[in-house]
Formats: structure tokens, C-alpha cells, sequence
């Protein structure tokens, strides 16, 4: 017995049409061919005509519908090749345009004013004059260069003690290194060591004048030179220059223990205030009347020239 076909069910075709979308297959005659034409025209079975348009604009079915967009895609390709090649072009005519010489640069507007900047010429060896006459300059008179610049028979200097040497850093130094230039101990450095760090001797003692003392007078003393007794060899070994003769306003006069008065055990130490010509000297010192008390005394020349003294 012959069965009649079944029948169509509804919506059949847009399935059909869906599976043909995934499905690779050649010729002509093939579903695919065939529901890509219905499709194009909205013919098939089923499917809602405009689905049928928005799927065609998204992915074109018909031969001519690739084409199309094949050609829209070349048209923006060529838009956009344009848009680069003008930027290109652009940018390099900047560039050859500050690269241009003055004679190849572009005229300028009608009416603006220029400037020419004129030529310099080169000064020889005839323009430089070396006269003692200068040449009169727009109708002024000619002035003679009177002097000359002879120094003598030899370049030596006459008066060496008008020149400044300043030899130290401190000012006061400097001009106490000046005055005793002759006397100075070999590899003597006036920029030695001080060991200043401020004054730490107990106050009213004589070690705390004879710092508060040097420093009135712009003179360094070391911080921490010990015992009165010791201070002569403290400040050697910082490199001050040391000896056994009173030499300017401002030395350490250091006494041995016992010494003139001086105690026993601790010694004594005191600023001189004055060098008379005839080597005698006058110093200032503490603790001598009493703690704090500043007293002054003076010493012969032979009693001077048995202490220890510490200039700078």
C-alpha cells in the first residue's frame, strides 16, 4: 500500500534554512543555493520577511550582495589610505619648510617690511692699529697714549712686606703669620688642628680665662688641653707653634707646677696682654685673688723668658 507524504510541518523551512547556513556545500542545484535565493527574496516557508532583510544586510546570501560589500569595504580601505597619504604629505611639507634656506624661502605678503642684515668683514691685521696714536673718530681730536708699560730693570718686587699672605683661614692668624714669617718653625701649617669644640673648663678657673680670653682676641684654643701644667704639650701635639718667648698680644703663658706662685701639682696658666720693647710682659689671669677674679701682674724679661708660651 502507497503511504502519502507527511505533511509539512510549520516552521520546517526556517530550520531547513539554518541547517544550510552551517552546512558547506558546491553547485548550484544545492539547499544551500536554493534557501539562500528564497531567502533573498523573502520567499521562504515560514520566515518573517523582515528577518529575512536583516539577515541578508548581516551576512549576504546572493552573489551580488558579496560584491557589494566587497566593494563598500574597498571604497573605505581607499578613504582611509587617502586620509593617511594627506596627513603624510602634510607633515613633510612642514618639515622641508623649516629645512629651507633664506634664498628658498616664500615671498612674503604685499606690504610687510623687511629687514637685511648687513654684511661683516673681517678685521685684518692693517685694521688693528697699534700706535701709540689713535686715529680721531668723526672729526674728534686725536688723543697720545702717554706712560708705557716698562716695570724697571727686573721684575722683582721692592717692599715684600706690603703684600698680604694669607697663609691661614683665621684672619688674625694670617697677620700673625705675616709678622713672623722668619721665625716660623719648619713645616709649620697655620691651618693645623685647634681642637676647639667651645669652652669645658670649669668657670672662674684659670684655664676657663685663658679660652674666654683667646677668643676675645680671635684666637682658638683647644677644648679639652687638660691640666694648666699640660697645656703646652696638648697644644703641640694639635700642631700650634709652642716656644719659650713671648712673641705678640694673645699667647698662653703656661707655668710649670710651683712656678711664680703657681700650684703645685696643677700648675697655672695666664693670656699676655702686653710685650714691651724691652722683653718684659704683662699678663692677664683668673683664680689668682679668688674664682672669677681677673688680676693682672708683669714679669721682667729674664722672668719672661722662663715660661712655656702657645701663639697659634
Amino acid at each position: 500500500m502507497r503511504h502519502a507524504a507527511h505533511a509539512t510541518r510549520k516552521g520546517a523551512g526556517a530550520i531547513a534554512l539554518t541547517k544550510s547556513l552551517f552546512t558547506t556545500k558546491h553547485g548550484a542545484h544545492s539547499a544551500e543555493s536554493v534557501y539562500a535565493s528564497k531567502a533573498a527574496g523573502g520567499e521562504v516557508d515560514g520566515l518573517d520577511p523582515a528577518l529575512a532583510r536583516k539577515l541578508n544586510e548581516v551576512a549576504p546570501l546572493t552573489r551580488r550582495s558579496i560584491r557589494e560589500s566587497a566593494r563598500a569595504a574597498q571604497r573605505r580601505n581607499t578613504i582611509l589610505a587617502s586620509a593617511s597619504l594627506a596627513a603624510l604629505v602634510g607633515t613633510a611639507a612642514t618639515s622641508m619648510a623649516f629645512m629651507k634656506t633664506d634664498d628658498e624661502m616664500l615671498p612674503l605678503a604685499e606690504g610687510t617690511e623687511t629687514t637685511q642684515t648687513l654684511d661683516i668683514a673681517r678685521v685684518t691685521d692693517a685694521g688693528a692699529s697699534r700706535s701709540d696714536v689713535r686715529e680721531a673718530i668723526d672729526g674728534q681730536e686725536s688723543t697720545a697714549v702717554t706712560g708705557n708699560w716698562n716695570l724697571g730693570e727686573t721684575n722683582a718686587v721692592k717692599d715684600t712686606a706690603s703684600l698680604t699672605t694669607a697663609k691661614a683661614y683665621n684672619d688674625k692668624v694670617s697677620k700673625l703669620v705675616d709678622k713672623d714669617e722668619e721665625q716660623l718653625p719648619a713645616g709649620f701649617d697655620a691651618n693645623h688642628a685647634t681642637g676647639d669644640t667651645g669652652n669645658a673648663y670649669p668657670w672662674g678657673q684659670c684655664t676657663w680665662w685663658s679660652y674666654e680670653r683667646r677668643h676675645q682676641l680671635g684666637l682658638s684654643t683647644g677644648s679639652h688641653f687638660g691640666d694648666a701644667r699640660s697645656w703646652g704639650a696638648s697644644a703641640q701635639a694639635l700642631g700650634y707653634w709652642v716656644d719659650n718667648q713671648a712673641r705678640a698680644v694673645g699667647d698662653v703663658l703656661v707655668f710649670a707646677p710651683g712656678q711664680e706662685g703657681a700650684h703645685g701639682y696643677y700648675g697655672h696658666v695666664a693670656i699676655v696682654e702686653a710685650v714691651n720693647p724691652d722683653g718684659s710682659i704683662r699678663i692677664s689671669e683668673s683664680n689668682v685673688e679668688g674664682l672669677g677674679v681677673i688680676s693682672q701682674r708683669e714679669f721682667t724679661a729674664e722672668q719672661a723668658k722662663t715660661f712655656t708660651y702657645i701663639h697659634y
